[in-house]
């Protein structure tokens, strides 16, 4: 426990001397180092008191949450977020860029939707398993990637490794269009329609009937399955589900990222990856779209607005949004499911974040650090491997499929 009567002054005096014994004093004159040492005693202590901080858990009930306890010590540790970048947008920024990408290889499967689209998925089979070495009976997880992501991101790439050390198989959802392979018809993917996620986990069942199968989901990918858990019930065969920085509210997650800053930083480099997308694919959609109208949009919004909710049926684009937005239908999923959300996510802000809705099913657990960013979660003082996120994924994930017995009727 640290003190709130700590002493900087005996600290730098202390530090001081030790450092003014080992350190040439050409280096630093007395005062400049006292500063030094003040500064980094200062920020030390605002970090172990405002910064690193023990998640909340919130859960519709006491047994999914008691469950949690006991098989996921993650969530009742302390997160420390790696000390020189904490801040959320710092977070979200570089953890592209730091975090180490696992070598993995893939097995690509191409299959045919109802509409005569195609479906990409990446298959990591892990026949070197030891723990499971039944390829029939081996559990599976279905990973969805965000909003323009695929199979090689990081993030992806971490959940694969930490399921290939589990002796799990892993299959890769790629939303139509973004993972290399040819759009065959005029029709991409949105957070609402659920349909190809339909189709890719009943392809899946089919391929390994005896095997369990969960699911985990990452921002849009997050959405996707909330929304696919709130249509379908008890009509699933996922065993559980954990979700990480997802956008609940969608006209909360636009409005945060229309704010100036985050319309700098990540508004209109996203809106960008939409179009590009677009724009590869411009020689079957030109067809159906006002392909130059699309590419004229500043926002993710405006995008949405001249694309997605066109292609989807939509009236308006504030229908779509209402349809995309998992929060309407979390009091209707009846599979275990945890969902991972940062405080500080400019691209699903805390006054977004379902907790009473959560609350009201026991179904359901919430995980909210204070810091984290969107998909950041970054620890350690040089994060190049695993995140908090990545040990939420491998505990749940070994959890649901090891003890998932005790997750049988959480409502009793």
């Amino acid at each position: 426990m640290i003190s709130l009567d700590f002493n900087f002054n005996v600290l730098t005096r202390d530090l001081s001397l030790y450092l003014e014994n080992q350190v040439k004093v050409g280096l630093f004159g007395s005062g400049s180092l006292s500063l030094v040492l003040g500064f980094c005693a200062a920020y030390a202590y605002y970090y172990l008191i405002s910064v690193a901080k023990k998640p909340q858990l919130i859960s519709g009930g006491k047994k999914f949450y008691q469950f949690l306890r006991d098989q996921c010590p993650v969530v009742s540790e302390t997160y420390y977020p790696t000390f020189w970048c904490w801040e959320s947008r710092i977070q979200t920024l570089l953890r592209p860029f730091v975090t180490a990408k696992p070598g993995v290889s893939y097995r690509n499967e191409l299959i045919r939707a109802a509409d005569g689209g195609q479906i990409s998925l990446d298959w990591f089979d892990n026949d070197d398993s030891t723990s499971h070495p039944n390829v029939a009976t081996r559990p599976t997880v279905l990973l969805l990637p965000g909003l323009t992501g695929t199979s090689r991101e990081s993030y992806i790439l971490h959940m694969v490794q930490q399921s290939r050390e589990l002796g799990y198989r892993c299959v890769v959802f790629n939303n139509r269009g973004v993972s290399g392979e040819t759009l065959l018809t005029p029709r991409t993917y949105c957070a609402a329609n659920t349909e190809d996620l339909e189709a890719v986990i009943e392809h899946v069942r089919r391929t390994n009937e005896d095997a369990p199968l969960m699911a985990a989901g990452v921002s849009m990918g997050g959405m996707m399955l909330a929304n696919y858990l709130g249509r379908k019930g008890r009509a699933t065969c996922l065993k559980g589900v954990v979700v990480f920085s997802a956008g609940w509210d969608v006209f909360e997650c636009t409005a945060s990222l229309e704010k100036p800053l985050d319309r700098f930083l990540f508004n209109s480099y996203l809106t960008s990856c939409l179009q590009a997308g677009v724009d590869r694919h411009k020689s079957v959609l030109e067809k159906s779209y006002d392909i130059d109208h699309v590419m004229k949009a500043k926002t993710i919004r405006e995008f949405d607005e001249r694309f997605t909710s066109i292609m989807f049926g939509y009236r308006t684009n504030d229908d779509y949004y209402h349809d995309a937005s998992p929060v309407h239908r979390l009091k209707s999923v009846q599979v275990p499911m945890l969902c991972l959300n940062a405080a500080d996510d400019v691209f699903s802000p805390r006054h977004a974040i379902p907790v009473e809705a959560v609350k009201q099913n026991p179904n359901l657990a919430l995980l909210i650090t204070c810091h984290g960013g969107h998909i950041g979660f970054l620890e350690g003082l040089w994060p190049r491997q695993s995140t908090y996120m990545d040990r939420v994924f491998k505990q749940f994930a070994k959890a649901v499929i090891e003890q998932g017995s005790d997750l049988n009727d959480l409502s009793s």
